[in-house]
């Protein structure tokens, strides 16, 4: 089986320590040789979203192909409480960002907190 690197952000405006503690075990669980930066607090990009968010990336290897693990990301929000509702609050987002080369959600390449947290991976 192939083995591919990858990078996930991690994010939550609710509860947000708790909320990344357990999307931290989650991840744990479903990848092998698991890294986490230190986690550090933004101010929301939206401004309808009124909380400041808890940010960390975390660096592991997956035998998972792109899309699955792309699936089991969503469920795993699903799992943690995440709906897609219009009232601001993130309990957790995780966003797949590298799988192997390829970059995802370009546009949080350029966000400060990436960019620091990156340095840690």
């Amino acid at each position: 089986m192939k083995v591919h690197e990858v990078i996930i952000s991690l994010a939550s405006n609710e509860n947000q320590e708790a909320n990344l503690a357990k999307a931290r075990e989650q991840l744990t669980q479903l990848m092998s040789e698991v890294h986490f930066t230190s986690a550090i607090w933004t101010e929301p990009v939206n401004t309808s979203r009124k909380k400041p968010y808890l940010n960390q990336l975390c660096w592991g290897t997956t035998t998972f192909g792109e899309g699955l693990l792309c699936e089991v990301l969503k469920e795993t929000e699903k799992r943690l409480g995440r709906t897609r509702n219009e009232d601001g609050i993130v309990t957790i987002d995780l966003d797949l960002l590298q799988y192997d080369d390829q970059r995802h959600h370009l546009r949080d390449w350029g966000r400060d907190y990436v960019k620091n947290l990156l340095n840690e991976l």
